[in-house]
């Protein structure tokens, strides 16, 4: 070998062992998080230019979302259908755990619905075995949504029969469509209620509107619950006589939520609900329904009643819907009735508002969705003037002159935070045309006002 050669291999040994110090230092580097500088330089390249992700943002990815929080998975799945939660389930180890803990089934609704009946989703039957098998002693707040059909209000009352385990705080029966729980035979339907009226004891809020339930139940509600119970509401239940509510109240005194039929309210209803013993109530809702035009006669109240009410429970809303027709108004508000919210589902005459005025002074809202042709200038006017917290007024299939009615905005002023008022109702005058009628309610209401092109209530 000469020099030239010899010189030649020499600076090939030099460089392969400068390469592999390199290579080596490089490695080092990898270790201790440090990244060459052309390769940083590439990257950040490709990065702005949004071409290409590095696989390691994905691996982290990835990884993140296997290793998120208990805490963190469970309020995900609160918010999934059941179907879509079992399907999250089996993602990973660490969500089938999450899948499994009480706390996701303390909060459940059952939605039961025939295909041939409703729109709506249906809880598959094998996933409500399921539920029951592995969780009815974790359900505390359960709700039932179900069609019309018989056969959906029938697997309702099944599975209340299997929930003899369950500490069960609040209760729903949801009818999205009559007549469903009102087609059972009332022995069913008590019989799965009563399952868990008995065993909860400590029962909250039972909402079960529409539904067979009658006075024997109640009392098994009320011997079980009464320490606990503080909401209760129960419209339209036929089989409910005023002595079984009057029960209710007379032994719950935690109660601080009722709504009910106006048959069911008395004058010994209302005085069991101001007792000594009785907390506050909060919220009454009572529905005044009339199916046939003079079937259904509707008696009064007392003032003497109603002021004890109100004396004991000073902040309470009152709240009555009403659903009759014009000739069976005559038994209300003749005297001083301390109701704050009404609705008029059907048409009112103008002398049934013309006593709200008169005798509702803590009437908070009032909604008219119909009168006829007769205009409500005096009535409107007289309840701006009297009814001192009014704040919310909505009208229908009415008639008010715009003079009247910038009159009525004018007297109540800032304080009407909702006016909803159908175009139609407002009748032009000499004084205000409809166009000009919205600049004037406008300044005295304090904000931009138009009239409403549909209804909103």
């Amino acid at each position: 070998m000469n020099f030239q050669d010899a010189g030649k291999s020499s600076k090939r040994k030099l460089k392969a062992s400068s390469h592999k110090g390199r290579m080596k230092q490089s490695r080092v580097k990898q270790r201790a998080g440090i990244q060459p500088p052309s390769i940083v330089g590439k990257r950040n390249k490709r990065q702005k230019t949004g071409l290409v992700q590095s696989s390691d943002t994905l691996n982290v990815s990835c990884a993140d979302w296997g290793n998120l929080h208990y805490d963190l998975i469970l309020h995900i799945f609160q918010y999934l259908p059941l179907v879509d939660r079992a399907c999250a389930s089996s993602v990973c180890r660490t969500w089938n755990e999450v899948f499994h803990m009480p706390e996701l089934w303390r909060r459940f609704e059952f939605e039961l619905n025939q295909p041939a009946t409703s729109y709506l989703n249906s809880t598959h039957p094998d996933l409500i075995q399921q539920i029951i098998k592995k969780h009815a002693d974790h359900l505390q707040y359960v709700s039932f949504k179900v069609d019309s059909s018989t056969e959906s209000a029938e697997a309702a009352c099944d599975i209340l029969s299997q929930l003899v385990n369950c500490s069960i705080k609040t209760l729903g029966l949801i009818s999205t469509a009559k007549p469903s729980f009102m087609n059972l035979s009332k022995s069913r339907f008590v019989s799965a209620l009563t399952v868990v009226f008995v065993n909860s004891k400590s029962l909250s809020s039972i909402k079960i509107d529409d539904t067979p339930v009658d006075d024997p139940s109640l009392k098994v509600l009320v011997a079980n619950n009464s320490d606990t119970l503080k909401l209760l509401k129960m419209s339209s239940c036929p089989h409910v006589s005023p002595a079984g509510i009057l029960c209710v109240a007379d032994q719950c005194y935690g109660l601080r939520e009722l709504a009910l039929n106006y048959y069911l309210l008395s004058d010994e209803l209302l005085l069991a609900l101001s007792s000594e013993k009785h907390v506050h109530l909060e919220h009454l809702r009572i529905d005044v329904v009339s199916e046939n035009p003079g079937q259904t006669q509707f008696h009064s109240l007392k003032k003497s009643s109603w002021h004890a009410l109100v004396k004991h429970s000073p902040k309470v809303n009152i709240v009555m819907y009403f659903f009759l027709y014009e000739e069976e108004f005559d038994p209300f508000f003749h005297d001083e009735t301390p109701v704050t919210h009404i609705y008029f589902g059907r048409a009112v005459s103008k002398e049934m508002l013309g006593r709200i005025g008169m005798n509702c002074p803590r009437l908070i809202e009032l909604v008219v969705c119909a009168n006829g042709h007769q205009p409500l200038d005096d009535e409107l006017i007289c309840i701006a003037e009297r009814c001192k917290n009014l704040t919310a007024m909505g009208l229908g299939e009415c008639e008010v002159s715009c003079s009247a009615f910038v009159e009525f905005v004018k007297c109540c002023g800032g304080r009407l935070t909702q006016l909803a008022i159908m175009e139609e109702v407002l009748i032009p005058d000499q004084k205000y045309s409809v166009e000009q009628i919205h600049w004037e309610v406008s300044k005295y209401l304090g904000r931009v006002w138009f009239p409403d092109m549909m209804p909103t209530w």
